[in-house]
C-alpha cells in the first residue's frame, strides 16, 4: 500500500504529464485550479484519469471543497 506522500507524488506527475507542466512547478499544497490554470471540465478530466490510475471511484460529493492536490490524495488514499 503506498502512502500518502507516494500518492501525492503520483498526482503530482500525472497531473503534470496531462496538462503539460513541469512537475517541478507543482507541490502538494497548490490549488490546482490556480496552478494548472483549468476549469471545472478539466479538473473532471483529471479526477477521471486519477481514478482510472489508483482504480479507485470517488463521489462527487466528496470533492466538493477539495482544490489542493494534497487533499485530492488524501481521498484517494482513504478509497486504496
Amino acid at each position: 500500500m503506498s502512502t500518502l506522500d507516494q500518492t501525492t507524488d503520483e498526482i503530482l506527475k500525472l497531473a503534470a504529464a496531462h496538462f503539460k507542466v513541469a512537475r517541478e512547478k507543482l507541490s502538494p499544497d497548490d490549488d490546482f485550479f490556480e496552478k494548472l490554470k483549468i476549469d471545472s471540465l478539466q479538473a473532471l478530466e483529471l479526477l477521471t484519469r486519477l481514478e482510472n490510475h489508483f482504480r479507485v471511484e470517488l463521489p462527487d460529493y466528496e470533492m466538493q471543497g477539495v482544490s489542493s492536490f494534497r487533499a485530492l490524495a488524501e481521498r484517494i488514499q482513504s478509497r486504496l
